[in-house]
């Protein structure tokens, strides 16, 4: 795998305060979601991450930043590289993922709720 640009708890959290426009994506294949989602994020599972960027029409250089279960899972990393594949040139793995986010104690939505870690 190509080298990925990764982005830290501490960027990505400066990135969802100043808002602006960026696609946030959990990538976790059915297989492994559990229905948990970082607040801002919606689920692009790992098999439709091009044809959601192409349906979106998404510029080449808009920004996603996406994440799966944590450092352990690879899902982050081959959505990455399937975009950068795609020819997508500004897209960044939240590796530590739902792990970090939630072992840092950061709030995660349930499909359809807000629950605390």
């Amino acid at each position: 795998m190509a080298d990925i640009k990764i982005i830290s708890t501490v960027e990505l959290e400066q990135r969802l305060r100043e808002g602006g426009k960026f696609e946030f994506w959990n990538v976790l294949t059915d297989e492994y979601f559990n229905g948990e989602m970082i607040p801002g994020s919606r689920r692009v599972p790992l098999e439709r991450v091009g044809r959601e960027a192409h349906e979106a029409n998404l510029a080449k250089d808009a920004e996603i930043i996406v994440y799966c279960a944590g450092p352990q899972c690879p899902q982050s990393g081959y959505a990455t590289q399937k975009l950068e594949d795609f020819g997508y040139t500004n897209v960044k793995a939240y590796e530590g993922g739902l792990e970090e986010w939630k072992g840092l104690g950061r709030e995660v939505e349930r499909v359809g709720e807000t629950v605390a870690a």
